[in-house]
């Protein structure tokens, strides 16, 4: 078998040991079989939420299941055809043998990615908190590359994005944002992106070309709802109000309507500005809270997590997570799976989806890679 087919057919595979090793599949199979017998039992609807539970358990699992099944029968039918047709000498139907195990290939990853997100929050909206370094102006707009880096990324996932806390830099880009994505597994997709990222490119703040490294950080947490009780002491809590920073408006640098709150054991802090009232600048910052409250713990229970805390890292050298060069070549890296990109504007053009697989991925394997940053 020529070695194009084989390069396909050894990515199938990887996916879908991938996808047995997650669902734990013997376990999996006898959790399918339990679940499928509660839904027939006409008192589970007794108890609305717990019915709920099981109905979403169980189409996880189904779909799962179903989805690794059928990549296994294809890629096997589809390798029968591809050595039948060598066999014959038939290169036309060999050709579009390789074509469907091409397609079968980026199917299985993206199956497996979709099964992947089954943590207790990834179906989740989520917040995306963008802070610039040290550095000033070149940090700054960094950081507002960032920010419309996942926008982007977001607008082509079909999720809504919602501008929750800006604060423009002195010259161009932004100090912080804080993005609300809503849609299904917004949490899921995003939540690796955490950490410090850095920029190596020729400024065009600087007269004298000079090359710069900057760095920004990112904070993904995932929206909570009621049925979550997350505990705090309101004495733990600083709340500060200041006037809003923005291009204009009713109140906008009139009134003190934007509200920060600090959680003093933790150090989190959390700030709104994106409404007219302060009462519900305050409502949406508690909202903010209790998401990186809620974060922090599912940090804590999931030792495997890549990322920890952005707040709570340095901004700099030996923190980052991926590395974007703009100049003199073109390469982005990511140093935690080492999966690259020769096409940087793609990336910054909202096109993660391979770093987000990849990162998904070691969570699962727990593998880590020796990777070299670049210069």
């Amino acid at each position: 078998m020529r070695a194009e087919a084989q390069a396909h057919i050894d990515s199938i595979k990887d996916s879908l040991a991938l996808l047995r090793r997650f669902l734990d599949w013997d376990r999996a199979l006898r959790r399918l079989d339990e679940l499928n017998a509660r839904v027939e039992d006409p008192t589970l609807w007794n108890d609305a939420k717990a019915a709920q539970d099981v109905m979403r358990e169980r189409r996880r699992l189904d779909e799962a299941i179903g989805a690794t099944r059928a990549i296994e029968s294809e890629l096997s039918d589809t390798a029968e055809l591809i050595e039948m047709a060598e066999a014959e000498g038939d290169t036309e139907m060999e050709n579009e043998g390789v074509a469907a195990l091409a397609t079968l290939s980026k199917r299985a990853a993206e199956d497996k990615v979709k099964a992947l997100l089954a943590g207790e929050a990834d179906g989740n909206d989520t917040y995306v908190e963008v802070n610039a370094g040290a550095g000033g102006t070149e940090s700054q707009d960094w950081a507002g590359m960032l920010q419309r880096m996942y926008s982007r990324w977001a607008e082509r996932h079909g999720l809504k994005v919602e501008l929750v806390d800006h604060h423009s830099g002195e010259q161009a880009g932004i100090k912080s944002a804080t993005l609300l994505l809503k849609g299904e597994n917004a949490y899921g997709y995003a939540k690796t992106e955490s950490g410090v990222h850095r920029l190596v490119r020729i400024s065009p703040y600087d007269s004298a070309a000079r090359r710069h490294t900057s760095f920004a950080s990112v904070w993904v947490y995932p929206v909570i709802d009621d049925n979550i009780d997350v505990q705090y002491n309101e004495s733990d809590l600083r709340i500060d109000t200041y006037r809003a920073s923005g291009a204009g408006g009713q109140h906008i640098n009139t009134t003190d309507s934007a509200v920060r709150i600090t959680h003093i054991p933790t150090g989190i802090v959390v700030q709104c500005q994106n409404q007219r009232s302060q009462h519900k600048n305050k409502a949406e910052a508690y909202n903010q809270l209790r998401a990186k409250l809620y974060e922090r713990e599912l940090q804590i229970r999931e030792a495997a997590a890549s990322a920890e805390n952005a707040s709570k890292t340095d901004i700099g050298w030996g923190h980052q997570i991926r590395s974007y060069v703009l100049q003199p070549y073109q390469l982005v890296k990511d140093l935690r799976t080492g999966v690259t990109s020769t096409s940087p504007s793609d990336v910054l053009d909202g096109d993660l989806d391979a770093f987000m697989a990849a990162a998904l991925s070691q969570r699962v394997t727990g593998e880590t890679v020796e990777v070299e940053d670049v210069d």
